[in-house]
């Protein structure tokens, strides 16, 4: 490996190191408006309310962003955004648990592990259940939301919006999704 090729293996790692760190403060601050919680309410079915206060407040307001960034970028529809506001509910379990903060690191770096990670989410059962839980989540929020009253388009983009080349929604969703 030259000089210049460790350099910037470091700068990539320690940028990444930097904004995980960021992401993780940002969680134990988040906060959701009450105006937030009115369009929510305006958005969503009663079903698909439900799916929303379940998740953690650090959930709600990645949704939220995640739903703010595809209006900014100038995405109107209204299955999409309802979408967008509910794409991480999968991430509460079966048991109405959601998965605990610490458990994103874990399974953050674990999947630059990629065997290691699917091996573990396979496995996941007893302590590792929260890795299996992350890892199903886009199908787990889909069936929630069939489940929950939520029209086949929206199932269908949370069932592949972590595809490896999602289509259609899904791939809109994708990519707002990886802009937080």
């Amino acid at each position: 490996m030259t000089g210049d090729t460790q350099h910037s293996t470091f700068n990539i790692q320690h940028s990444t190191f930097r904004y995980r760190a960021q992401q993780f403060f940002a969680a134990i601050r988040a906060e959701v408006s009450a105006e937030e919680r009115a369009l929510v309410t305006r958005t969503l079915t009663a079903g698909e309310q439900r799916l929303f206060e379940r998740m953690p407040t650090y959930d709600q307001r990645h949704c939220l962003d995640v739903y703010a960034t595809l209006v900014d970028a100038g995405h109107s529809d209204p299955l999409l955004l309802r979408a967008a506001i509910v794409h991480d509910c999968g991430k509460v379990d079966d048991d109405g648990r959601p998965m605990g903060l610490g458990w994103y690191i874990v399974a953050t770096l674990l999947k630059r592990l990629p065997a290691l990670y699917l091996a573990l989410a396979k496995s996941g059962r007893g302590p590792l259940r929260p890795i299996r839980i992350y890892a199903e989540h886009a199908w787990r929020g889909a069936r929630m939301a069939a489940e929950a009253g939520s029209p086949p388009a929206i199932v269908d983009t949370l069932r592949h919006y972590h595809d490896p080349a999602p289509t259609g929604m899904a791939a809109i969703l994708q990519w707002a999704d990886e802009q937080h």
